[in-house]
């Protein structure tokens, strides 16, 4: 499965990507983000593969993201894996003008259990919904420094 999600922030490119190229700031525009941890290599840098724990109501879900290119400000490309499910985001972001940054994310979803299959066969939604919201909280932390963390 493959979908596009866009989405116009209004900071310039350079502060958009300090905001986004902090891993402290994950908690503020990821919500359910419990924890976070690099495995191996340089923190995000390329190679770099690091352990996400989320917890979404009574779901708990743990993925390995693996920083694939970090060309910035340009583009940022990663792979996320957990149970039955291989993601690829790539990230691009494009300088609309001098105090506006357009946020292009190309997600492919490559399932490997039934489950997740017939998931992303009968939701195709509910994958870009969230994606989508994870661009709006963005938006509204980088923005104006609304954050979804509960702590």
């Amino acid at each position: 499965m493959k979908y596009t999600t866009e989405i116009i922030v209004n900071l310039p490119r350079e502060e958009f990507i300090k905001k986004l190229d902090n891993a402290d700031n994950m908690k503020h525009w990821q919500r359910g983000l419990v924890k976070y941890e690099l495995l191996s290599g340089s923190a995000g840098q390329e190679g770099a593969r690091m352990s996400l724990d989320y917890k979404m109501g009574k779901r708990e879900m743990s993925l390995i993201e693996t920083i694939i290119k970090r060309n910035f400000p340009e583009e940022f490309h990663a792979t996320y894996d957990t149970k039955g499910v291989h993601n690829i985001q790539k990230n691009y972001f494009e300088e609309v003008d001098a105090n506006t940054t357009k946020w292009i994310s190309k997600s492919e979803f490559q399932f490997s259990s039934f489950m997740m299959k017939a998931m992303g066969f009968l939701m195709p939604g509910a994958f870009k919904k969230q994606s989508y919201k994870y661009a709006e909280d963005f938006k509204a932390f980088a923005e104006k420094g609304i954050s979804v963390s509960k702590s």
